[in-house]
Protein backbone atom coordinates (compact mmCIF):
# COMPACT_ATOMS: atom_id res chain seq x y z
CA UNK A 1 0.00 0.00 0.00
CA UNK A 2 1.17 3.42 -1.21
CA UNK A 3 1.89 6.14 1.99
CA UNK A 4 -1.29 7.79 1.91
CA UNK A 5 -1.70 11.65 3.40
CA UNK A 6 2.10 11.70 5.06
CA UNK A 7 1.47 8.08 7.08
CA UNK A 8 4.13 5.22 6.48
CA UNK A 9 2.74 2.76 4.63
CA UNK A 10 1.19 0.03 6.58
CA UNK A 11 -2.19 -2.10 6.78
CA UNK A 12 -5.73 0.01 6.78
CA UNK A 13 -6.98 -0.64 10.17
CA UNK A 14 -9.75 -3.28 8.39
CA UNK A 15 -10.99 -4.67 5.27
CA UNK A 16 -14.55 -4.11 6.99
CA UNK A 17 -16.86 -6.91 5.90
CA UNK A 18 -13.83 -9.89 6.25
CA UNK A 19 -12.53 -8.11 9.39
CA UNK A 20 -15.93 -7.79 10.83
CA UNK A 21 -17.37 -11.45 10.16
CA UNK A 22 -13.83 -13.27 10.97
CA UNK A 23 -11.32 -11.40 12.66
CA UNK A 24 -13.86 -9.90 15.37
CA UNK A 25 -15.24 -13.12 16.15
CA UNK A 26 -12.39 -14.95 17.01
CA UNK A 27 -11.76 -16.17 21.25
CA UNK A 28 -8.49 -15.19 20.18
CA UNK A 29 -6.91 -11.47 21.22
CA UNK A 30 -5.92 -9.99 17.61
CA UNK A 31 -3.50 -6.87 17.67
CA UNK A 32 -2.93 -5.70 13.71
CA UNK A 33 0.58 -3.41 13.96
CA UNK A 34 1.72 -1.03 11.01
CA UNK A 35 5.42 -1.43 10.01
CA UNK A 36 6.83 0.87 12.92
CA UNK A 37 5.08 -1.17 15.18
CA UNK A 38 1.93 1.04 15.94
CA UNK A 39 -1.44 -0.44 16.94
CA UNK A 40 -3.25 -0.54 13.53
CA UNK A 41 -6.61 -2.82 15.14
CA UNK A 42 -7.60 -4.95 17.59
CA UNK A 43 -10.25 -7.33 18.00
CA UNK A 44 -12.73 -7.30 20.88
CA UNK A 45 -10.73 -10.45 22.51
CA UNK A 46 -7.86 -8.01 22.37
CA UNK A 47 -9.67 -5.21 24.55
CA UNK A 48 -10.80 -7.69 26.88
CA UNK A 49 -7.50 -9.96 27.43
CA UNK A 50 -5.47 -6.30 27.48
CA UNK A 51 -7.60 -4.30 29.75
CA UNK A 52 -7.88 -1.36 27.61
CA UNK A 53 -10.02 -0.14 24.64
CA UNK A 54 -9.46 0.08 20.47
CA UNK A 55 -9.48 3.80 21.30
CA UNK A 56 -6.64 4.20 23.48
CA UNK A 57 -4.77 1.55 21.98
CA UNK A 58 -4.98 2.93 18.00
CA UNK A 59 -1.57 4.14 17.36
CA UNK A 60 0.44 3.61 20.66
CA UNK A 61 3.67 1.44 19.77
CA UNK A 62 2.78 -2.28 21.28
CA UNK A 63 6.31 -2.98 22.58
CA UNK A 64 5.92 0.01 24.65
CA UNK A 65 2.45 -0.40 25.48
CA UNK A 66 2.26 -3.99 27.26
CA UNK A 67 5.24 -6.40 26.10
CA UNK A 68 7.13 -7.00 29.52
CA UNK A 69 10.10 -9.71 30.22
CA UNK A 70 8.78 -12.90 32.68
CA UNK A 71 9.51 -10.67 35.66
CA UNK A 72 7.27 -7.30 34.50
CA UNK A 73 10.39 -5.76 33.56
CA UNK A 74 10.79 -3.48 30.35
CA UNK A 75 12.70 -5.44 27.14
CA UNK A 76 15.06 -3.37 25.52
CA UNK A 77 13.75 -2.70 21.68
CA UNK A 78 16.51 -4.42 20.22
CA UNK A 79 16.55 -7.50 22.36
CA UNK A 80 12.65 -7.76 21.42
CA UNK A 81 11.91 -10.45 19.30
CA UNK A 82 8.67 -9.28 17.90
CA UNK A 83 10.23 -6.00 16.84
CA UNK A 84 13.29 -8.13 15.30
CA UNK A 85 10.47 -10.49 13.47
CA UNK A 86 8.83 -7.47 12.04
CA UNK A 87 11.84 -5.40 10.98
CA UNK A 88 13.09 -8.70 9.04
CA UNK A 89 9.38 -9.83 7.89
CA UNK A 90 9.30 -12.74 9.14
CA UNK A 91 7.12 -14.86 11.34
CA UNK A 92 8.06 -15.46 14.77
CA UNK A 93 6.35 -16.51 18.42
CA UNK A 94 7.31 -16.24 22.10
CA UNK A 95 6.04 -18.48 25.09
CA UNK A 96 7.23 -16.60 27.92
CA UNK A 97 6.96 -13.08 28.10
CA UNK A 98 4.25 -11.21 30.07
CA UNK A 99 2.14 -8.28 29.13
CA UNK A 100 1.16 -5.37 31.39
CA UNK A 101 -3.15 -4.38 31.14
CA UNK A 102 -4.28 -1.68 31.57
CA UNK A 103 -5.41 -1.88 34.94
CA UNK A 104 -1.61 -2.23 35.85
CA UNK A 105 -1.67 -5.98 36.20
CA UNK A 106 0.86 -8.43 34.59
CA UNK A 107 -0.47 -11.19 32.94
CA UNK A 108 1.92 -14.42 31.43
CA UNK A 109 0.57 -14.50 27.79
CA UNK A 110 1.80 -16.65 24.47
CA UNK A 111 2.39 -14.80 21.20
CA UNK A 112 2.51 -15.86 17.33
CA UNK A 113 3.08 -12.91 14.74
CA UNK A 114 2.48 -13.06 11.33
CA UNK A 115 3.63 -10.99 8.66
CA UNK A 116 1.31 -9.10 6.45
CA UNK A 117 2.82 -8.55 2.87
CA UNK A 118 1.77 -6.83 -0.31
CA UNK A 119 4.02 -7.48 -3.78
CA UNK A 120 6.62 -9.47 -1.20
CA UNK A 121 6.63 -5.88 0.77
CA UNK A 122 6.37 -5.99 4.38
CA UNK A 123 3.04 -4.22 5.55
CA UNK A 124 3.29 -4.60 9.19
CA UNK A 125 1.86 -7.76 11.17
CA UNK A 126 -0.98 -9.83 12.63
CA UNK A 127 0.32 -10.75 16.11
CA UNK A 128 -2.46 -13.78 18.13
CA UNK A 129 -2.23 -12.90 22.04
CA UNK A 130 -3.32 -15.79 24.51
CA UNK A 131 -3.01 -16.48 28.19
CA UNK A 132 -0.49 -19.64 28.88
CA UNK A 133 -1.50 -22.77 29.77
CA UNK A 134 -1.32 -25.17 32.68
CA UNK A 135 0.82 -28.36 31.74
CA UNK A 136 -2.09 -30.54 31.27
CA UNK A 137 -3.04 -28.41 28.98
CA UNK A 138 0.25 -27.41 26.98
CA UNK A 139 -0.09 -29.58 23.77
CA UNK A 140 -3.91 -28.75 23.61
CA UNK A 141 -2.73 -25.08 23.55
CA UNK A 142 -0.32 -25.00 21.23
CA UNK A 143 -2.14 -27.10 18.94
CA UNK A 144 -4.81 -24.52 18.95
CA UNK A 145 -2.38 -21.79 18.21
CA UNK A 146 -0.79 -23.50 15.30
CA UNK A 147 -4.28 -23.70 13.76
CA UNK A 148 -5.45 -20.32 14.66
CA UNK A 149 -1.65 -19.17 13.58
CA UNK A 150 -2.47 -21.29 9.98
CA UNK A 151 -6.11 -19.19 9.80
CA UNK A 152 -4.35 -16.44 10.12
CA UNK A 153 -2.10 -16.08 7.64
CA UNK A 154 -5.17 -17.36 4.96
CA UNK A 155 -7.12 -14.34 6.39
CA UNK A 156 -4.13 -11.78 5.57
CA UNK A 157 -3.39 -13.55 2.22
CA UNK A 158 -6.55 -13.00 1.61
CA UNK A 159 -7.26 -9.59 3.15
CA UNK A 160 -3.43 -8.72 1.01
CA UNK A 161 -4.97 -10.39 -2.15
CA UNK A 162 -8.29 -8.11 -2.21
CA UNK A 163 -6.13 -4.85 -1.21
CA UNK A 164 -3.80 -5.80 -4.33
CA UNK A 165 -6.94 -6.54 -6.86
CA UNK A 166 -8.21 -3.01 -5.44
CA UNK A 167 -5.07 -1.24 -6.02
CA UNK A 168 -4.49 -2.66 -9.62
CA UNK A 169 -8.62 -2.38 -11.30
CA UNK A 170 -8.43 1.20 -10.13
CA UNK A 171 -5.45 1.90 -12.27
CA UNK A 172 -7.16 1.26 -15.93
CA UNK A 173 -10.68 1.50 -17.52
CA UNK A 174 -9.38 -0.49 -20.12
CA UNK A 175 -11.68 -3.48 -19.80
CA UNK A 176 -8.63 -6.20 -21.43
CA UNK A 177 -5.86 -4.81 -19.62
CA UNK A 178 -7.95 -4.63 -15.97
CA UNK A 179 -9.04 -8.64 -16.81
CA UNK A 180 -5.31 -8.91 -17.49
CA UNK A 181 -4.54 -7.66 -13.82
CA UNK A 182 -7.24 -9.56 -12.71
CA UNK A 183 -5.97 -12.96 -14.06
CA UNK A 184 -2.19 -12.17 -12.88
CA UNK A 185 -3.19 -11.82 -9.13
CA UNK A 186 -5.59 -14.56 -8.94
CA UNK A 187 -3.51 -17.56 -10.48
CA UNK A 188 -1.71 -19.05 -8.17
CA UNK A 189 -2.24 -16.94 -5.44
CA UNK A 190 -5.44 -18.18 -5.06
CA UNK A 191 -7.31 -20.66 -7.55
CA UNK A 192 -5.12 -22.60 -10.28
CA UNK A 193 -7.40 -21.80 -13.39
CA UNK A 194 -9.51 -18.35 -13.42
CA UNK A 195 -12.22 -17.52 -16.28
CA UNK A 196 -14.05 -14.45 -16.93
CA UNK A 197 -17.74 -15.06 -18.74
CA UNK A 198 -19.21 -11.26 -19.68
CA UNK A 199 -22.71 -10.58 -20.58
CA UNK A 200 -23.09 -9.35 -24.52
CA UNK A 201 -26.71 -7.50 -24.62
CA UNK A 202 -29.37 -9.28 -22.38
CA UNK A 203 -29.36 -13.03 -23.28
CA UNK A 204 -25.90 -13.72 -24.52
CA UNK A 205 -22.27 -14.62 -23.13
CA UNK A 206 -18.68 -14.47 -24.08
CA UNK A 207 -15.78 -16.40 -22.29
CA UNK A 208 -13.50 -13.48 -22.22
CA UNK A 209 -9.81 -14.42 -20.03
CA UNK A 210 -9.24 -18.05 -19.02
CA UNK A 211 -5.85 -18.31 -17.16
CA UNK A 212 -4.05 -21.10 -15.93
CA UNK A 213 -0.58 -22.10 -14.11
CA UNK A 214 2.30 -20.25 -15.56
CA UNK A 215 -0.60 -18.43 -18.17
CA UNK A 216 -1.67 -21.46 -20.00
CA UNK A 217 -4.73 -21.13 -21.27
CA UNK A 218 -7.52 -24.58 -21.11
CA UNK A 219 -7.78 -25.44 -24.83
CA UNK A 220 -11.31 -23.81 -25.07
CA UNK A 221 -11.20 -24.42 -29.19
CA UNK A 222 -14.81 -25.36 -29.20
CA UNK A 223 -15.84 -21.81 -27.64
CA UNK A 224 -16.86 -19.54 -30.79
CA UNK A 225 -18.98 -16.38 -30.35
CA UNK A 226 -21.70 -15.54 -28.52
CA UNK A 227 -23.22 -18.10 -26.77
CA UNK A 228 -27.10 -17.72 -25.26
CA UNK A 229 -27.58 -17.43 -21.63
CA UNK A 230 -30.53 -20.22 -20.84
CA UNK A 231 -33.51 -18.57 -19.04
CA UNK A 232 -35.39 -19.95 -16.20
CA UNK A 233 -34.71 -20.94 -12.61
CA UNK A 234 -34.20 -24.42 -13.32
CA UNK A 235 -30.92 -24.50 -14.52
CA UNK A 236 -28.20 -26.88 -13.02
CA UNK A 237 -25.07 -25.36 -14.06
CA UNK A 238 -23.54 -23.14 -11.35
CA UNK A 239 -22.69 -20.79 -14.06
CA UNK A 240 -26.40 -20.02 -15.40
CA UNK A 241 -26.97 -19.64 -12.38
CA UNK A 242 -24.68 -17.11 -11.81
CA UNK A 243 -25.47 -15.14 -14.87
CA UNK A 244 -29.49 -15.30 -14.21
CA UNK A 245 -29.23 -13.06 -10.79
CA UNK A 246 -28.39 -16.56 -8.75
CA UNK A 247 -25.51 -15.77 -5.74
CA UNK A 248 -22.24 -16.94 -5.64
CA UNK A 249 -21.58 -21.10 -5.97
CA UNK A 250 -18.74 -23.40 -4.44
CA UNK A 251 -18.68 -27.21 -5.87
CA UNK A 252 -17.04 -29.74 -4.85
CA UNK A 253 -16.25 -32.00 -7.52
CA UNK A 254 -14.96 -35.36 -5.72
CA UNK A 255 -15.46 -37.35 -8.96
CA UNK A 256 -16.81 -36.84 -12.57
CA UNK A 257 -20.37 -35.12 -12.86
CA UNK A 258 -22.28 -38.13 -14.76
CA UNK A 259 -25.18 -35.29 -15.05
CA UNK A 260 -25.90 -34.08 -19.13
CA UNK A 261 -25.18 -30.59 -19.47
CA UNK A 262 -28.68 -29.10 -20.04
CA UNK A 263 -27.63 -25.90 -22.64
CA UNK A 264 -24.59 -25.29 -24.74
CA UNK A 265 -23.78 -22.61 -22.57
CA UNK A 266 -23.53 -25.43 -19.50
CA UNK A 267 -21.79 -27.93 -21.96
CA UNK A 268 -18.73 -25.56 -22.57
CA UNK A 269 -18.37 -24.64 -18.69
CA UNK A 270 -18.53 -28.44 -18.22
CA UNK A 271 -16.13 -29.12 -21.05
CA UNK A 272 -13.66 -25.89 -18.88
CA UNK A 273 -13.80 -27.75 -15.60
CA UNK A 274 -13.60 -31.14 -17.17
CA UNK A 275 -9.89 -29.88 -18.99
CA UNK A 276 -8.56 -28.60 -16.30
CA UNK A 277 -9.08 -31.19 -13.94
CA UNK A 278 -11.34 -29.33 -11.30
CA UNK A 279 -11.70 -30.34 -7.69
CA UNK A 280 -13.29 -27.09 -6.20
CA UNK A 281 -15.00 -24.49 -7.93
CA UNK A 282 -15.94 -21.26 -7.18
CA UNK A 283 -18.21 -18.62 -9.46
CA UNK A 284 -19.97 -15.52 -8.60
CA UNK A 285 -20.98 -12.91 -10.13
CA UNK A 286 -19.32 -9.98 -11.18
CA UNK A 287 -21.49 -6.99 -9.82
CA UNK A 288 -24.35 -7.01 -7.70
CA UNK A 289 -28.41 -7.87 -7.59
CA UNK A 290 -29.65 -6.97 -11.08
CA UNK A 291 -26.52 -5.32 -12.33
CA UNK A 292 -24.98 -8.67 -13.31
CA UNK A 293 -22.38 -8.24 -15.41
CA UNK A 294 -20.49 -11.54 -16.06
CA UNK A 295 -19.57 -14.48 -14.07
CA UNK A 296 -15.78 -14.97 -12.71
CA UNK A 297 -15.23 -18.87 -12.29
CA UNK A 298 -12.06 -20.03 -10.04
CA UNK A 299 -10.96 -23.61 -9.85
CA UNK A 300 -8.31 -25.45 -7.38
CA UNK A 301 -7.00 -28.93 -8.65
CA UNK A 302 -5.46 -30.10 -5.47
CA UNK A 303 -7.91 -32.20 -3.36
CA UNK A 304 -6.01 -31.25 -0.43
CA UNK A 305 -6.70 -27.32 -1.10
CA UNK A 306 -10.96 -26.88 -1.68
CA UNK A 307 -12.26 -23.47 -1.51
CA UNK A 308 -13.25 -22.65 1.86
CA UNK A 309 -16.28 -20.06 3.31
CA UNK A 310 -13.62 -17.72 3.77
CA UNK A 311 -12.46 -18.05 0.29
CA UNK A 312 -16.45 -17.57 -1.23
CA UNK A 313 -16.38 -14.68 0.69
CA UNK A 314 -13.54 -13.41 -0.59
CA UNK A 315 -14.18 -14.30 -4.11
CA UNK A 316 -17.57 -12.65 -4.13
CA UNK A 317 -16.12 -9.74 -2.65
CA UNK A 318 -13.64 -9.52 -5.63
CA UNK A 319 -16.63 -10.68 -8.03
CA UNK A 320 -18.27 -6.98 -6.96
CA UNK A 321 -15.07 -5.06 -7.52
CA UNK A 322 -14.69 -6.38 -10.96
CA UNK A 323 -18.21 -6.06 -11.58
CA UNK A 324 -17.80 -2.08 -11.14
CA UNK A 325 -14.44 -1.99 -13.47
CA UNK A 326 -16.80 -3.71 -16.26
CA UNK A 327 -19.54 -1.42 -15.83
CA UNK A 328 -17.56 1.34 -15.79
CA UNK A 329 -15.07 0.26 -18.99
CA UNK A 330 -18.37 0.14 -20.67
CA UNK A 331 -19.72 3.33 -20.17
CA UNK A 332 -16.13 4.76 -20.37
CA UNK A 333 -15.76 3.07 -23.89
CA UNK A 334 -19.58 4.26 -24.92
CA UNK A 335 -18.42 7.88 -23.86
CA UNK A 336 -15.36 7.83 -25.74
CA UNK A 337 -16.86 6.50 -28.79
CA UNK A 338 -19.01 9.24 -28.71
CA UNK A 339 -16.75 11.99 -27.33
CA UNK A 340 -14.33 11.06 -30.52
CA UNK A 341 -17.33 11.07 -33.05
CA UNK A 342 -18.23 14.47 -31.86
CA UNK A 343 -14.69 15.45 -32.07
CA UNK A 344 -14.15 14.16 -35.74
CA UNK A 345 -17.09 15.75 -36.88
CA UNK A 346 -16.47 19.38 -35.87
CA UNK A 347 -12.53 18.92 -37.86
CA UNK A 348 -13.23 20.07 -41.45
CA UNK A 349 -12.12 18.22 -44.54
CA UNK A 350 -9.35 19.82 -46.48
CA UNK A 351 -9.83 21.48 -49.80
CA UNK A 352 -8.12 20.87 -53.13
CA UNK A 353 -5.32 23.26 -53.65
CA UNK A 354 -3.80 22.42 -57.06
CA UNK A 355 -0.87 20.05 -56.58
CA UNK A 356 -0.40 21.08 -53.39
CA UNK A 357 -1.11 18.03 -50.85
CA UNK A 358 -2.53 18.38 -47.13
CA UNK A 359 -3.34 15.61 -44.91
CA UNK A 360 -4.21 16.17 -40.97
CA UNK A 361 -4.63 13.73 -38.17
CA UNK A 362 -6.30 13.75 -34.58
CA UNK A 363 -5.77 11.49 -32.06
CA UNK A 364 -7.24 11.99 -28.55
CA UNK A 365 -6.37 11.67 -25.36
CA UNK A 366 -5.72 8.08 -24.03
CA UNK A 367 -6.94 8.87 -20.77
CA UNK A 368 -9.97 10.38 -20.99
CA UNK A 369 -13.50 10.05 -22.73
CA UNK A 370 -14.33 13.41 -23.36
CA UNK A 371 -13.57 15.93 -26.35
CA UNK A 372 -10.78 18.25 -26.40
CA UNK A 373 -9.76 21.50 -27.58
CA UNK A 374 -6.94 20.68 -30.61
CA UNK A 375 -8.08 21.35 -33.95
CA UNK A 376 -6.91 22.07 -37.20
CA UNK A 377 -8.28 23.74 -40.64
CA UNK A 378 -7.73 24.51 -43.94
CA UNK A 379 -9.36 26.85 -46.47
CA UNK A 380 -9.33 28.88 -49.58
CA UNK A 381 -9.63 32.71 -49.17
CA UNK A 382 -11.40 35.36 -51.43
CA UNK A 383 -8.01 35.67 -53.17
CA UNK A 384 -7.67 32.33 -54.01
CA UNK A 385 -4.58 31.77 -51.29
CA UNK A 386 -4.71 28.70 -48.82
CA UNK A 387 -5.15 29.46 -45.43
CA UNK A 388 -4.12 26.96 -42.57
CA UNK A 389 -4.44 27.02 -38.79
CA UNK A 390 -4.02 25.18 -36.02
CA UNK A 391 -5.06 25.21 -32.25
CA UNK A 392 -5.08 24.38 -28.74
CA UNK A 393 -8.29 25.65 -26.31
CA UNK A 394 -7.28 24.99 -23.16
CA UNK A 395 -9.05 22.61 -21.36
CA UNK A 396 -10.55 18.92 -21.82
CA UNK A 397 -14.14 18.62 -21.64
CA UNK A 398 -17.49 19.86 -23.84
CA UNK A 399 -16.73 23.46 -22.66
CA UNK A 400 -13.77 23.48 -24.91
CA UNK A 401 -14.58 21.67 -27.53
CA UNK A 402 -17.72 23.80 -28.31
CA UNK A 403 -14.98 26.87 -27.58
CA UNK A 404 -12.95 25.64 -30.18
CA UNK A 405 -16.02 25.39 -32.90
CA UNK A 406 -16.78 28.85 -31.93
CA UNK A 407 -13.36 29.86 -32.03
CA UNK A 408 -12.78 28.01 -35.83
CA UNK A 409 -16.12 29.84 -37.27
CA UNK A 410 -15.01 33.18 -36.06
CA UNK A 411 -11.75 33.11 -37.58
CA UNK A 412 -12.90 31.74 -40.91
CA UNK A 413 -15.08 34.53 -41.07
CA UNK A 414 -12.14 37.18 -40.04
CA UNK A 415 -9.47 35.22 -42.41
CA UNK A 416 -11.97 34.86 -45.38
CA UNK A 417 -11.54 38.93 -47.12
CA UNK A 418 -8.60 39.67 -45.01
CA UNK A 419 -5.58 40.41 -47.49
CA UNK A 420 -3.15 42.08 -44.94
CA UNK A 421 -0.77 40.31 -42.20
CA UNK A 422 -2.17 37.85 -40.42
CA UNK A 423 -0.84 39.04 -36.92
CA UNK A 424 -3.69 41.46 -37.58
CA UNK A 425 -6.31 38.83 -37.97
CA UNK A 426 -5.15 36.98 -35.38
CA UNK A 427 -5.83 40.67 -33.15
CA UNK A 428 -8.92 41.13 -34.35
CA UNK A 429 -9.87 37.36 -32.94
CA UNK A 430 -7.98 37.90 -29.65
CA UNK A 431 -10.01 41.19 -29.24
CA UNK A 432 -13.87 39.42 -30.02
CA UNK A 433 -12.65 36.07 -28.33
CA UNK A 434 -14.10 37.71 -24.81
CA UNK A 435 -17.31 38.66 -26.27
CA UNK A 436 -18.53 36.55 -28.68
CA UNK A 437 -16.56 33.06 -27.16
CA UNK A 438 -16.56 31.08 -23.98
CA UNK A 439 -12.68 30.65 -24.62
CA UNK A 440 -10.52 32.10 -21.82
CA UNK A 441 -7.35 30.80 -23.48
CA UNK A 442 -5.95 29.40 -26.72
CA UNK A 443 -2.89 29.21 -28.68
CA UNK A 444 -2.82 28.79 -32.27
CA UNK A 445 -0.83 29.15 -35.62
CA UNK A 446 -2.63 31.36 -38.56
CA UNK A 447 -0.58 30.68 -41.84
CA UNK A 448 -1.30 31.95 -45.54
CA UNK A 449 0.71 29.99 -48.28
CA UNK A 450 0.65 32.13 -51.41
CA UNK A 451 2.18 31.96 -54.73
CA UNK A 452 0.57 29.43 -57.74
CA UNK A 453 -0.31 26.47 -56.42
CA UNK A 454 0.73 24.45 -59.29
CA UNK A 455 4.44 25.91 -59.74
CA UNK A 456 5.15 28.68 -57.59
CA UNK A 457 7.45 30.40 -56.27
CA UNK A 458 5.40 29.98 -52.52
CA UNK A 459 5.67 32.21 -49.79
CA UNK A 460 4.37 31.12 -46.40
CA UNK A 461 2.95 34.59 -44.32
CA UNK A 462 1.87 33.07 -40.06
CA UNK A 463 1.50 34.35 -37.03
CA UNK A 464 1.83 32.04 -33.42
CA UNK A 465 0.06 33.15 -30.98
CA UNK A 466 2.04 31.36 -28.04
CA UNK A 467 1.78 27.69 -29.93
CA UNK A 468 4.92 25.54 -30.76
CA UNK A 469 6.63 26.49 -33.95
CA UNK A 470 6.09 25.32 -37.67
CA UNK A 471 8.31 22.52 -38.89
CA UNK A 472 9.63 23.04 -42.35
CA UNK A 473 11.34 19.64 -43.58
CA UNK A 474 13.07 20.36 -47.22
CA UNK A 475 13.60 17.66 -50.10
CA UNK A 476 17.57 18.07 -49.41
CA UNK A 477 16.98 16.35 -46.25
CA UNK A 478 17.17 19.19 -43.75
CA UNK A 479 14.17 20.34 -40.92
CA UNK A 480 13.91 23.79 -39.25
CA UNK A 481 11.49 24.83 -36.87
CA UNK A 482 9.67 28.79 -38.03
CA UNK A 483 10.12 30.20 -34.97
CA UNK A 484 9.65 34.16 -36.14
CA UNK A 485 6.34 35.40 -35.82
CA UNK A 486 5.64 34.34 -32.19
CA UNK A 487 3.36 36.59 -30.20
CA UNK A 488 0.99 35.84 -26.62
CA UNK A 489 -1.30 33.45 -26.84
CA UNK A 490 -5.37 34.33 -27.29
CA UNK A 491 -6.76 35.65 -24.12
CA UNK A 492 -4.33 38.08 -23.41
CA UNK A 493 -6.53 41.34 -24.91
CA UNK A 494 -3.28 43.25 -26.07
CA UNK A 495 -5.91 46.13 -27.25
CA UNK A 496 -4.21 49.54 -28.13
CA UNK A 497 -0.98 48.02 -26.27
CA UNK A 498 0.97 46.16 -28.98
CA UNK A 499 -0.22 44.10 -31.65
CA UNK A 500 1.31 40.44 -32.72
CA UNK A 501 4.09 39.87 -35.42
CA UNK A 502 3.45 38.63 -38.86
CA UNK A 503 6.52 36.64 -40.69
CA UNK A 504 7.39 35.20 -44.00
CA UNK A 505 9.49 32.64 -45.15
CA UNK A 506 9.94 31.23 -48.66
CA UNK A 507 9.11 27.49 -48.87
CA UNK A 508 11.14 25.41 -51.93
CA UNK A 509 9.65 23.03 -54.06
CA UNK A 510 8.76 19.56 -52.05
CA UNK A 511 9.25 20.70 -49.17
CA UNK A 512 6.71 19.47 -46.44
CA UNK A 513 5.45 21.88 -43.80
CA UNK A 514 4.18 20.67 -40.15
CA UNK A 515 1.49 22.12 -38.09
CA UNK A 516 0.68 20.40 -34.53
CA UNK A 517 -0.56 20.83 -31.23
CA UNK A 518 1.76 20.56 -28.05
CA UNK A 519 0.55 16.43 -27.60
CA UNK A 520 2.73 15.76 -29.92
CA UNK A 521 6.15 16.80 -28.22
CA UNK A 522 4.93 16.59 -24.41
CA UNK A 523 5.18 13.76 -22.75
CA UNK A 524 5.66 13.09 -19.16
CA UNK A 525 9.59 13.24 -17.96
CA UNK A 526 10.77 15.06 -20.48
CA UNK A 527 11.32 18.88 -21.28
CA UNK A 528 10.41 21.30 -24.43
CA UNK A 529 13.48 21.23 -25.83
CA UNK A 530 13.75 17.34 -25.64
CA UNK A 531 10.18 17.03 -27.30
CA UNK A 532 11.00 19.58 -30.13
CA UNK A 533 14.53 17.30 -31.12
CA UNK A 534 12.99 13.81 -30.96
CA UNK A 535 9.90 15.26 -33.18
CA UNK A 536 12.67 16.75 -36.01
CA UNK A 537 14.20 13.54 -35.79
CA UNK A 538 11.36 11.50 -36.44
CA UNK A 539 9.53 13.77 -39.05
CA UNK A 540 13.37 13.43 -41.18
CA UNK A 541 13.06 10.00 -41.10
CA UNK A 542 9.33 10.16 -42.67
CA UNK A 543 9.94 12.70 -44.93
CA UNK A 544 9.83 11.19 -47.74
CA UNK A 545 6.31 8.71 -47.26
CA UNK A 546 3.11 9.90 -48.64
CA UNK A 547 1.40 12.58 -46.08
CA UNK A 548 -1.08 10.71 -45.03
CA UNK A 549 1.46 7.95 -43.42
CA UNK A 550 3.64 10.79 -42.46
CA UNK A 551 0.23 11.69 -40.54
CA UNK A 552 -0.80 8.39 -39.33
CA UNK A 553 3.32 7.17 -38.27
CA UNK A 554 4.37 10.06 -36.84
CA UNK A 555 2.59 10.20 -33.83
CA UNK A 556 3.12 6.82 -32.95
CA UNK A 557 6.88 7.30 -33.16
CA UNK A 558 6.64 9.30 -30.09
CA UNK A 559 7.13 8.54 -26.70
CA UNK A 560 3.72 7.02 -24.88
CA UNK A 561 2.63 8.70 -21.89
CA UNK A 562 1.53 12.06 -23.02
CA UNK A 563 -2.26 12.62 -21.44
CA UNK A 564 -3.16 15.89 -24.49
CA UNK A 565 -4.91 15.45 -27.52
CA UNK A 566 -3.05 15.45 -30.54
CA UNK A 567 -4.24 17.30 -34.11
CA UNK A 568 -1.02 17.18 -36.73
CA UNK A 569 -1.54 18.79 -40.08
CA UNK A 570 0.95 18.60 -43.24
CA UNK A 571 1.59 20.21 -46.34
CA UNK A 572 3.30 18.86 -49.19
CA UNK A 573 4.66 21.36 -51.72
CA UNK A 574 5.09 20.06 -55.76
CA UNK A 575 8.70 19.19 -57.01
CA UNK A 576 9.38 21.75 -60.08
Amino acid sequence: MEPDGGREPGLSPAEPGLWQRVVEQLGTAVVVIDPAGRIAAVNPAAERLLGRTAAAMQGQDLHDLCHRDPGGARIPREHCPLLRALAEGRPACGDDDSCLRGDGRQIPVSWSATPLTRDGVPQGMAVLIGGTADDRGAHRERAERAARTTALEGLAERLTLVADITEVLGQTLELDEALARLSRLLVPRFADWAAVDLRIGSRQVHRVAVTGPEGRDAGQEDWHGHLPVPAGEAARSALVQVLNGGGPVVQDRAGPDDTPPDSPLAAVHAAFLEATGAVSVITVPLGTGRQVSGALTLVRTDPARPFGTGDLEVASDIGRRVGLVVDNARRYGRQREVAEAMQRNLLPPLPEHGRVRLAAGYQPAPAGSQVGGDWYDAFTLRDGTLALVIGDVVGHDLTAAAGMAQLHGILRSLAWDHSGPTGAVVDRLDDAMHAITTVSMATLVLARLEGPPDTGPWTLHWTSAGHPPPLLLTADGTAQYLEAGQGLLLGTRLGARGRRPSAAHALPPGSTLLLYTDGLIESPGSDLDTGLGRLRRHALALAHEPLDILCDRLPARMPPGSTDDIALLALRLPET
